[in-house]
């Protein structure tokens, strides 16, 4: 099923096109164009479909890859280090989570919010900073390929508090919320 006629005009305007521009990449008049988008006229539906086809086709060329945003350093903790320090390289590093590695291998997270909500749970504060991160640690980040598009590194931050960024399954970096904001365009 395709979109409806109203999203020609909003995806056009999206990718910078003017009416002429995409009348003739598709292979139709401008005028065509600009009466489809005013709602005068319904085109047939192989001329909906090559239009579509055609915005759809430019807006993944157009579509941030993640390896354009990711941070190249990635700051993490082996598994059989504390907590204690865990907490200082957040600190000092001003990232509120880790990943946790055995060797180069991701296999968990620890995050300021799991080191609180250990704290909250009554667990005493001078035990857990004694305590191996492996002990305490969340479920690892996901891991995606480095031409992976934002808009599926955006869903998984909406689970995830960061994702790992491999290349032939290789740690190259990691993006968090905060990297996202990087795509929006700054006037």
């Amino acid at each position: 099923m395709l979109p409806k006629l109203e999203e020609i005009e909003k995806r056009r305007k999206s990718l910078g096109l003017r009416q002429k521009e995409l009348a003739r990449m598709v292979g139709i008049s401008q005028s065509m164009i600009a009466k489809i988008e005013s709602g005068r006229i319904n085109p047939s539906y192989i001329k909906t479909k090559a239009i579509f086809d055609m915005l759809e086709s430019l807006e993944k060329k157009r579509e941030t890859r993640v390896k354009e945003i990711i941070q190249g350093k990635v700051v993490g903790i082996q598994k059989g280090e504390t907590v204690s320090k865990a907490t200082k390289i957040m600190h000092e590093s001003g990232y509120s989570q880790l990943p946790v590695f055995d060797g180069v291998r991701p296999i968990g997270s620890i995050s300021e919010r799991t080191v609180l909500n250990q704290i909250l749970s009554g667990k005493d504060p001078k035990i857990l900073s004694k305590t191996p991160v492996e002990n305490v640690m969340d479920e690892a980040f996901p891991t995606v390929d480095e031409e992976t598009p934002i808009t599926v590194i955006s869903t998984l931050l909406q689970y995830s508090q960061a994702v790992l960024v491999t290349k032939r399954g290789e740690i190259k970096g990691i993006v968090t919320k905060a990297d996202l904001l990087k795509v929006v365009p700054t006037y």
